[in-house]
């Protein structure tokens, strides 16, 4: 079989990404009977979790939402093609979807206001084919937007995440493989260095080396967004570190992969982990062994990270500990309806 360069994938997906701008759902399965194989392994964030084949997603996922907001638009913000260390070729997607939530949907209820809802996308290809999709939106942003917010204070910015400061996120420009290679580089050493923690603590992990001094790290809804080094401390990594010292990655799961500048990395799951401590994220510590799915998109500047954009299905993880937050949305807003 031939291989498809990153332009022609990019191409081969752009007409179901612009079916998703004035949203068509039947022209979105017209459009996905071929460009998805017929059981393509769905994977998407709780509540939706494992399903097969795109009418599956389109009908289990995007129909409720179309429902309640009929003006959903969909705004990508970087599309980037590489293969990962398995010789497998991933497209991912980074951005929003926006429109105004006239209905309640998965028990948020409606706030007849314009909403916005991250979204981080990858799509695996087999030749000209998707065959898997892992998937991460973020529903606590919605939740949030709402007056629902379920979860503790986040420690870091809550806001409306920007896409690459440079604005070249999307584009149809062919592929500088030097600069992928460096790229990926980068945060390969950034991520092995920060397993220096454990013998050295933070300062082993020489953060300042690969992290621009005007670094954005931009977390999921219920933690935020940290600005420099001391941010993405203050914001995430201390609280990370502390709650879960056990953590273990899972590289047979993961999937990192580059292109020109930009890096993505999808893992489902791509950690394993117990919260102990004094716990993370309000949630009390225990002994139970769980997974976290992380997927994540860097943007490097000059040989340094600049920007990282992260999303974590939360939901999954309140879930392994026996903690329904859709319960506690519907006991936030009983009221509304009485």
């Amino acid at each position: 079989m031939s291989r498809y360069t990153n332009i022609q994938l990019k191409k081969t997906f752009l007409p179901f990404r612009q079916a998703q701008y004035d949203f068509d759902l039947e022209k979105l399965k017209a459009l996905g009977d071929d460009l998805f194989s017929n059981d393509a392994a769905i994977k998407f964030c709780v509540p939706f979790d494992d399903m097969v084949g795109h009418r599956e997603m389109l009908d289990t996922v995007y129909a409720p939402l179309l429902e309640a907001v009929p003006d959903l638009e969909r705004r990508d913000s970087i599309v980037m093609v590489g293969e990962d260390d398995k010789q497998l070729r991933w497209l991912g997607c980074c951005g929003y979807y926006t429109g105004r939530l006239a209905k309640p949907w998965l028990d948020i209820p409606a706030t007849g206001d314009q909403i916005h809802m991250r979204f981080h996308e990858f799509y695996r290809f087999d030749g000209e084919k998707i065959v898997e999709v892992q998937a991460i939106w973020d529903l606590p942003e919605v939740m949030m937007q709402a007056k629902c917010w379920p979860f503790s204070p986040s420690l870091g910015t809550e806001w409306h995440v920007p896409g690459p400061s440079t604005q070249d996120g999307i584009h149809l420009l062919e592929e500088d493989k030097s600069l992928t290679a460096q790229s990926q580089q980068i945060v390969l050493d950034m991520l092995n260095s920060l397993g220096n923690f454990a013998e050295g603590g933070v300062e082993a992990m020489n953060l300042d080396k690969y992290w621009h001094a005007k670094s954005n790290w931009y977390g999921p809804s219920g933690i935020g967004t940290g600005r420099g080094i001391q941010g993405f401390r203050n914001t995430h990594q201390e609280a990370f570190l502390n709650g879960m010292p056990n953590r273990v990655g899972d590289p047979a799961n993961g999937h990192l992969f580059s292109e020109n500048n930009y890096v993505g990395f999808t893992g489902w799951p791509g950690m394993s982990m117990t919260i102990s401590g004094d716990g993370w994220l309000g949630i009390v510590p225990n002994d139970k062994p769980i997974t976290m799915r992380s997927l994540d998109f860097w943007r490097n500047e000059n040989g340094m990270i600049r920007e990282n954009w992260v999303l974590v299905d939360l939901l999954h993880v309140y879930r392994q500990l026996g903690v329904d937050v859709f319960a506690r949305v519907r006991q936030l807003t009983r009221n509304k309806y009485r």
